[in-house]
């Protein structure tokens, strides 16, 4: 692979610090790097906000990469001012107004440029439009009549837009300078939002060579964008599951956070999704940062935890082309134990899958899940999936019906269906509010209720449906509150969709990873008030003990072992300790 047996370690190189390298210095800042890690390859870019670094000063930091042994490769990002003697126009972050031919000859020019000097590029993720420009407003409303459109939107018209320009102005000159140069475009962690800008995944995995994925999470708190830092592992999968094989890596940066854990955490979780390359943007930023020395470290240990790692495996979720819903509510999920996987595609093989609002966004969902779950599949579906469904035929499979109606609680009943007595009534964190999913008694059946005063709602509830089951969860209106639902009342969800033949009992907060080779990772995340903890770790069958292949014994130097707790129910359970920030990889060992 390069330096590291499971993934490339890579970085990135903005135009800025291009044009003005000089010798000393980069050769400086490369050994900061290679005091703590063991980089692969460097994105070398040219262009950046109108910055074009010319031939002599791409040729010198090629030459340093390649004297450390660094493959180089381009990088483009496609942001530019207003060129001279045009009007401005309100453009965020000063990307290209794809309707202004002055800026589509600048961009054809610089792609000739790029294409013409490396093999390979990649494309950062600000090839997107958001003008609304008088041109662009012309543009939108021919497209809409033309092809029906009345409810004057930008979707359609961008897809188109952005779909043509990449052919027709970033590909072709390339490919024209250079007809083996291969080209990525890196996709955005804002997923949810890509349609509304002109991201067309969907028609653009046709045209380039390869596809690059944003794992950058932010702080969650402080921040506009508001990631589940789970998003770093679940959105590569959905690139990878999209086009598979093809998914070049994961980047992330150091921006917007405030706790080094947290910049560590992306590392982690983009490491945990299999990736080819780690993109570690960007070298300037980078440069004497003490991000640097942790993450080195913990480079070499995901290592070692990869080597044990096959295939990531989970509940698989699916998310239609240019889809849009309830953004990131998956994420939410993986961030209380829920192993989810992401794919465009309809998973109609999977054991288990997940479909939210967004999934509603393909108008056969419906008969899609009704055929999946009638043949003996398992589906856990939001309430507001069921909600986009409802006048499509959803009836046919629930008792489930929306009246408006919310409330708020923090008492719960969860029916554990574990012996005697099979109710439990454990108590949150906090009050939190859900939609009132009104159903018919033994029609529908509540595993989970949000109880207060003299009624109870539900909160998970199971339909059966020929040889299968469908069980909706009811998603509060806040979705963070999610991690304010008791463990037992998680755990009660979890049980439900187990992956790779395991599902943990244990609080909000802490991840499961599984693997198709009986491994898996458990990941605590680092938050406020977060503290080690004891979980309870449930295995399928009769296992005969969890190791722990990176701990070895002080005095036989095996692997450490963790014996059964009990066994009950078909189930193998073990109890683990956890602390905030520390990954553990365990193996699951079965009798013979």
């Amino acid at each position: 692979m390069g330096n590291y047996r499971n993934f490339k370690l890579v970085y990135y190189f903005v135009a800025q610090g291009t044009a003005r390298a000089q010798e000393e210095k980069l050769e400086k800042d490369i050994a900061f790097f290679e005091r703590y890690m063991r980089p692969d390859k460097v994105y070398l870019e040219p262009y950046r906000g109108g910055l074009l670094a010319d031939e002599k000063q791409v040729e010198l930091c090629r030459k340093i990469f390649e004297k450390h042994g660094m493959e180089v490769a381009g990088g483009l990002t496609t942001t530019l001012p207003a060129p001279a003697g045009s009007e401005p126009k309100q453009r965020l972050f000063d990307t290209f107004c794809y309707n202004d031919e002055k800026m589509l000859a600048e961009l054809r020019r610089v792609c000739a440029f790029i294409g013409g000097h490396f093999n390979e590029f990649i494309i950062d993720d600000f090839f997107f439009t958001n003008c609304t420009c008088e041109t662009c407003r012309r543009g939108r409303d021919a497209f809409n009549r033309e092809h029906g459109i009345t409810d004057g939107s930008w979707k359609a018209y961008r897809l188109h837009l952005m779909e043509k320009v990449s052919r027709e102005d970033v590909i072709a000159p390339a490919k024209k300078a250079n007809h083996a140069c291969k080209i990525t475009i890196k996709y955005p962690n804002w997923a949810e939002s890509y349609q509304e800008t002109g991201y067309n995944p969907a028609e653009q995995r046709k045209l380039f060579d390869r596809i690059y994925t944003g794992t950058e999470a932010r702080d969650t708190v402080t921040t506009d964008q508001h990631l589940p830092r789970y998003l770093s592992y679940s959105l590569m999968t959905y690139f990878e599951n999209m086009w598979p094989g093809h998914n070049g890596g994961g980047w992330f940066d150091p921006f917007d956070l405030h706790i080094t854990e947290q910049y560590l955490e992306q590392a982690y979780l983009t490491a945990f999704s299999r990736p080819k390359e780690i993109m570690m943007f960007c070298f300037q930023a980078l440069t004497d940062s003490p991000f640097i020395p942790p993450l080195g470290w913990h480079l070499d240990k995901l290592d070692e935890v990869l080597d044990y790692c096959g295939k990531p495996v989970g509940i698989r979720c699916y998310l239609p082309d240019n889809c849009q819903g309830e953004d990131n509510i998956q994420d939410f999920l993986g961030m209380c134990g829920l192993p989810v996987t992401l794919t465009p595609y309809w998973p109609e093989k999977a054991e288990s899958i997940l479909l939210t609002r967004s999934s509603a966004c393909d108008p056969d969902v419906v008969e899609k899940l009704e055929k999946y779950v009638a043949e003996g599949g398992k589906a856990l579906v939001t309430s507001g999936f069921l909600e986009a469904t409802m006048d499509r035929g959803i009836q046919r499979m629930t008792s489930i019906r929306f009246t408006g109606r919310r409330i708020r609680g923090r008492n719960y009943r969860v029916e554990t269906g574990t012996g005697w007595p099979a109710t439990e009534y454990p108590r949150g964190t906090e009050e939190i509010g859900v939609p009132v999913c009104e159903f018919r008694n033994n029609a529908t059946w509540a595993l989970v209720k949000v109880a207060e005063s003299e009624e109870s709602f539900g909160l998970l509830l199971r339909d059966t449906y020929g040889r299968g089951q469908m069980l909706t969860l009811a998603v509060p209106d806040n979705f963070p509150d999610l991690y304010k639902l008791p463990g037992k009342a998680l755990t009660r969800i979890r049980r439900e969709f187990p992956a790779g033949g395991v599902y943990l009992e244990c609080r909000a907060g802490i991840s499961l990873f599984p693997y198709d080779n009986d491994s898996f990772i458990v990941y605590p995340y680092v938050a406020a008030g977060s503290q080690p903890a004891t979980i309870l770790i449930h295995v399928a069958g009769e296992a005969e003990a969890l190791e722990l292949p990176l701990k070895k014994h002080p005095v036989t130097g095996k692997a450490f072992r963790l014996e059964p707790l009990y066994r009950r129910n078909g189930e193998t359970v073990f109890e683990a300790r956890t602390a905030p920030g520390k990954y553990e990889l365990y193996r699951i060992i079965n009798r013979q």
